[in-house]
């Protein structure tokens, strides 16, 4: 049977950091994660004002299994809005049975009905087994691009 997508509410706070904290596990990157649950609640969703990202959680018989976390950009050159997706992760035992795909095309479908002229994530180098799945469903990998980030006290500096 293939998972249900919905859309998280803020009482999913508390599965969205656990599949945070998964994610960041498999990355090892946990010693990098700031995410609570009130930085959550007020980013995601804020009593006031726009939320800074939307997130969908995909349930497998009625339980949580995985999530994706993504945002509105904007393409110049296309004149056009697009979907970054930041996050997806799909809990390890339920691993390879499409759910990690299904919230895949559930946000490629919503980019397309939202007039998004592209849909872009990021993957680490090392990760084999999610790039022969990204260019499986057509994605192709911009490698002459190269991420830049300010954080922390660099980012700081510039107060």
């Amino acid at each position: 049977m293939p998972p249900s997508i919905r859309l998280a509410a803020a009482a999913d706070v508390p599965l969205i950091l656990t599949f945070i904290r998964g994610l960041a596990d498999y990355e090892k990157l946990t010693h990098e994660v700031e995410a609570t649950e009130e930085k959550l609640r007020a980013t995601l969703f804020p009593v006031q004002g726009r939320p800074a990202a939307e997130c969908v959680i995909a349930e497998q018989d009625g339980e949580p299994a995985g999530f994706a976390l993504f945002f509105t950009n904007y393409s110049t050159f296309l004149a056009k809005p697009g979907l970054y997706l930041e996050d997806l992760f799909v809990f390890p035992h339920l691993r390879g049975r499409g759910i990690g795909k299904a919230l895949l095309l559930h946000l490629a479908k919503l980019a397309n009905a939202r007039g998004c002229g592209r849909m872009e994530w990021t993957v680490l180098d090392w990760n084999a087994p999610a790039i022969a799945f990204y260019e499986s469903i057509g994605a192709r990998r911009m490698r002459e691009w190269q991420i830049c980030r300010l954080t922390g006290d660099a980012l700081a500096r510039y107060r």
